[in-house]
């Protein structure tokens, strides 16, 4: 997702382990917000694809998956850090995690600040509303207008929504299971969402359904997804993009599906 950060004070960081592994070469530490289905979520099970983060969590999603075989690639082990998205980047170079997986998309203000591997996954940017909603099969943003339309701060998923003219552009949420309860409670009349969030969303909440666009009728935006590194930490870099590179795009493909199906129901 293009997030756009503009926070430049470091947050404290959630993860089981965080500071002891801090020096440990053997350990790769993942950054991610471990609430952004199906890319990332925290759940309190224990699975084959989860990685514990707490004495009493644990992330699963697509990013979890996708860490975990670029670690063992590498011969390392994975850790993930539950970082708030605004955070993700100063703590990257604070040197507080080794890389962000997590749905974030490169862009030039980004690029300025770490450097990217190419996308680890693509797609498109839609709607969700209610199932009940007069706004189901719309096919061009433009019939938006004049709706109340939500996105989540400091992404494209906010800024998207000026392209509707007309529109009602809500004050952005924090986090996406806020953005969906806004939504079945009538606040808001479609959320905007990448396509595999959305079949996540819809897929855990029937209530729920997805719109597309006509070609030349949607977003114009970049949806593509990539792994964030450090500047100086060109090593790595290259490792991770050679990793990368080993896992097909029906592999990844794949990863997606699965995530999807076993994500949990939203919850706040």
């Amino acid at each position: 997702m293009k997030k756009l950060s503009v926070i430049m004070m470091l947050m404290l960081l959630v993860g089981c382990g965080a500071q002891n592994s801090a020096s440990d070469e053997s350990v790769l530490r993942v950054g991610m917000e471990c609430d952004y289905a199906p890319f990332n979520w925290t759940q309190v099970e224990d699975s084959d694809t989860a990685v514990q983060i707490s004495s009493v969590d644990y992330a699963d999603g697509y990013d979890v998956v996708i860490a975990s075989m670029i670690a063992e690639d590498l011969g390392m082990k994975v850790e993930i850090v539950k970082t708030d998205w605004d955070a993700l980047i100063p703590s990257l170079n604070a040197g507080a995690i080794d890389c962000i997986i997590a749905g974030m998309t490169e862009t030039p203000e980004r690029a300025e600040a770490v450097n990217f591997t190419t996308p680890y996954y693509e797609s498109q940017m839609v709607v969700v509303v209610r199932k009940d909603s007069e706004l189901v099969g719309i096919d061009d943003i433009q019939q938006l207008s004049g709706y109340n339309v939500l996105g989540q701060a400091n992404t494209t998923y906010d800024e998207v929504i000026d392209q509707i003219e007309g529109v009602n552009h809500m004050v952005p949420l924090a986090t996406y299971p806020r953005m969906i309860l806004s939504l079945q409670s009538g606040e808001a009349d479609a959320i905007t969402a990448e396509m595999p969030v959305a079949n996540g969303v819809v897929a855990a909440n029937p209530d729920l359904a997805i719109v597309t666009f006509a070609p030349g009728k949607g977003f114009v935006v970049d949806t593509s997804v990539s792994i964030a590194v450090a500047k100086e930490n060109t090593e790595l870099l290259d490792a991770i993009q050679n990793a990368l590179n080993k896992i097909t795009e029906e592999q990844r493909l794949q990863i997606m599906e699965a995530a999807i199906e076993r994500q949990p129901a939203t919850e706040e």
